[in-house]
């Protein structure tokens, strides 16, 4: 009879909510500034605005959707 030994890596729940936490924060930084480099043309499809793209841009990395929150 054979023995498996698995070994399993829990990561902490804080650890891992952290880690969540500065991913999807550089993941909105991230999408806000390549908000700024749309063309107009872009910006036509997406039927956003020269002033909607500012604000957006503006915005703090924290100041997201509620469903894009963990």
């Amino acid at each position: 009879m054979a023995h498996t030994v698995a070994h399993h890596h829990v990561a902490t729940p804080r650890r891992t909510g952290l880690f969540r936490l500065v991913f999807k924060a550089f993941s909105v930084w991230r999408e806000r500034r390549a908000l700024t480099a749309l063309d107009a043309h872009a910006r036509k499809d997406l039927g956003l605005s020269e002033q909607d793209i500012s604000i957006e841009a503006a915005r703090p990395i924290w100041d997201v959707p509620q469903t894009w929150r963990l």
